[in-house]
């Protein structure tokens, strides 16, 4: 019995390590934000409207782009069992919230595992485990691994890509890429040109060998995505061409801010990579084999700069081949470690790790507290509940959506739910509200009942603790004062 279990921690002991971190974000921090909206609303309707479209949220509010459902179907069948046995035991549906992140965190983190398979079969177990440590004392890669963005299933994919690259299988690696762009992401394309070009260069493939095996996993990806696509939306419809016109060619992208040219390598990379920055650039410089790997993942980061709209997540594909990288400039420190050079710099690299787990505690504090709505609602439907009427509704404003709340966190009778837009602040009070959630803290005809509050900024200060997560009041629960019964309720209060 102790033989097998220690087999089964050699063999899937760094997954229990990174699923555990992943896991315990998703229950720390379960609701999801704007970016997350679509995939997470979309994955509501399949496990609860199921064949009926008409009332799936993406008809009501299709948002600036579509996207495809692909990915959101994939993530409902893994969790659907789960999401049946929380339906029948009449859980709440933030367990299945909490479910269908977890399926989602199983697909990244097995795919990662097939990546990280390959990192030891070509640089050995200790490159493997330091390549596990850097992942570990990162904070953004294990949080988003659960998120439903476009770019985390694209990254499931990369994964894959970077693990048939390892291996020599050229051709499946970039399938692999050409199915996310086509698919889930269509930015992966600066991903796919510089690896394919490198590939020629280096004649690792043919140009009339990669036409030959490429072309049918391009059309059927097309196809695919297409099929699925057009009968979601209820219009012929290639999701990700769209995304591709709006931001690259309509160039739209960037009404959504702007950063300087160089954000992604002085901002993006080092609070994503922490340790595993400096470590990355050493890497390349020390062994000869991480470079040819390292720079059409470069030339991404490189080609994404050009693009003035710049969000971390966009270039979240890189972080598992920087990891490798890194992993082979510290596994080479800390075998060198007795000598006198060496000695110095494995003493500084064990600073970084520490460093790396200190800013990754600020970070997920600070994320703790950023999905404000997710938590005034669920004191709402804690507090708020009324015995002598048939339903409650509650209108979510704009803000409140955004910021933590989705389909998942309502709750069944007599609980319901509005988030129409443009309402007038003057017309709430005709309108047959119970509660409003929402960032204004004055509307007429209600009355503040509640704030909650989110993470603002960081303080540096002299004394202990040196950084201090600043909160303030971001929204509010107000009250109709017509229904006398909600006043009787002992609320917190506004101020």
């Amino acid at each position: 019995m102790a033989s097998k279990s220690s087999q089964f921690l050699r063999s899937y002991g760094y997954d229990l390590l990174l699923g555990s971190i992943a896991a315990f974000y998703v229950f720390a921090v379960p609701y999801t934000k704007v970016e997350e909206s679509f995939n997470i609303q979309a994955m509501h309707d399949i496990l609860y409207h199921k064949h009926r479209l008409e009332n799936y949220d993406h008809l009501e509010f299709p948002g600036v782009v579509p996207r495809t459902f692909i990915g959101a179907l994939i993530v409902s069948v893994l969790a659907s069992p789960i999401v049946g046995v929380i339906n029948l035991l009449r859980l709440s549906k933030i367990y299945a919230l909490i479910a269908v992140r977890l399926a989602l965190g199983c697909v990244v983190l097995s795919t990662l595992r097939f990546f990280r398979v390959q990192v030891r079969h070509k640089f050995g177990h200790q490159v493997e485990a330091f390549f596990v440590i850097l992942t570990a004392l990162q904070f953004h890669l294990l949080f988003y691994c659960t998120r439903p963005l476009p770019n985390i299933l694209a990254l499931a994919v990369a994964n894959m890509a970077y693990a048939y690259w390892l291996r020599g299988n050229f051709y499946k690696a970039l399938n692999c890429l050409i199915f996310a762009t086509i698919v889930f992401r269509c930015d992966m394309l600066l991903l796919l040109c510089p690896l394919a070009l490198e590939l020629l260069l280096t004649r690792s493939i043919s140009l009339c060998k990669a036409i030959k095996y490429c072309i049918g996993p391009t059309l059927l990806s097309i196809g695919f995505t297409i099929m699925v696509d057009s009968i979601m939306w209820k219009k012929i419809l290639w999701p990700e061409f769209e995304v591709f016109w709006f931001n690259s060619v309509l160039n739209r992208s960037s009404e959504w801010g702007t950063h300087s040219f160089h954000w992604y390598f002085t901002s993006a990379l080092p609070r994503s990579l922490l340790a595993a920055y400096p470590l990355f650039l050493l890497g390349v410089l020390i062994d000869r084999r991480v470079l040819v790997f390292v720079l059409p993942v470069f030339s991404f980061i490189l080609l994404y700069s050009k693009l003035p709209h710049k969000e971390l997540r966009f270039i979240i594909s890189s972080v598992p081949m920087l990891n490798l990288s890194a992993a082979v400039a510290a596994n080479r420190i800390y075998n060198n470690r007795k000598k006198t050079l060496w000695k110095f710099l494995n003493l500084i690299m064990l600073g970084l790790f520490f460093i790396s787990l200190g800013c990754t505690l600020v970070f997920f504090l600070a994320s703790y507290d950023n999905y404000p709505s997710g938590n005034a609602l669920k004191d709402l439907h804690q507090i708020g509940h009324l015995n002598n009427t048939d339903e409650l509704w509650v209108h979510i404003d704009t803000f409140s959506a955004m910021n933590g709340i989705s389909r998942f966190c309502e709750n069944d009778s007599p609980w319901r739910y509005s988030k129409e837009e443009g309402i007038p602040l003057e017309e709430f009070f005709r309108r047959n509200f119970t509660y409003l959630v929402s960032e204004q803290l004055d509307v007429d005809g209600f009355k503040c009942l509640q704030h909650a509050s989110g993470f603002s900024r960081v303080r540096l200060q002299s004394s202990l603790p040196p950084i201090i997560l600043v909160k303030e009041p971001k929204l509010y629960i107000h009250g109709n004062t017509k229904i006398k019964d909600i006043m009787q309720i002992n609320w917190a209060g506004c101020f």
